[in-house]
């Protein structure tokens, strides 16, 4: 049972975004950001509304561009198990994965893929830069290297194709 537990463990694959792509991903939003609030204070009033709307845009965008910061900390790991972050939270089971996505036109994040679970799996998970879960489906991407993410994803899917046939 111990051979079981610990095989379940091994660390098939990983995505871990690099300080260059974090670094470039939270100036890109702190940019946006102060530029948004720059908009919203140096330019004449045009209306009330209009400028809320503006500082709210740009609160958000600097509120994102901290948790991307933060969230980039972390790595995706593929276990026998399924994905999941370094945090040990479980974003997708293995046996709840029924297909990846890579096409050029899926709902994906940049440089990522697209898991498609089955019904009634898991709730809303949200790091941003690294994944969503949102709906039954699971986006893998970001500011993660394209190479990881393939390999990832070709790892899923060979494991995938495995299951279909012991079926």
């Amino acid at each position: 049972m111990q051979d079981q537990s610990m095989q379940d463990q091994t660390i098939l694959a990983r995505i871990a975004p690099s300080m260059p792509r974090r670094l470039f991903g939270t100036a890109v939003l702190l940019g946006l950001g102060a530029l948004l609030l720059y908009l919203a204070l140096a330019t004449p009033v045009q209306g009330v509304i209009l400028k809320l709307l503006l500082i709210a845009l740009a609160l958000g965008a600097l509120w994102v561009a901290g948790r991307l910061y933060g969230a980039t900390r972390h790595e995706l790991q593929l276990t026998e198990a399924g994905l999941r972050d370094s945090t040990g939270v479980m974003i997708a089971p293995m046996a709840l994965i029924e297909r990846v996505d890579r096409g050029t036109f899926a709902f994906k994040p940049s440089n990522g893929f697209l898991l498609r679970l089955r019904p009634g799996a898991g709730g809303v998970l949200w790091r941003p830069g690294l994944y969503w879960r949102f709906s039954g489906r699971v986006g893998v991407g970001g500011v993660a290297k394209a190479a990881e993410t393939k390999q990832m994803a070709d790892i899923i899917a060979v494991k995938l194709a495995d299951r279909a046939a012991e079926s």
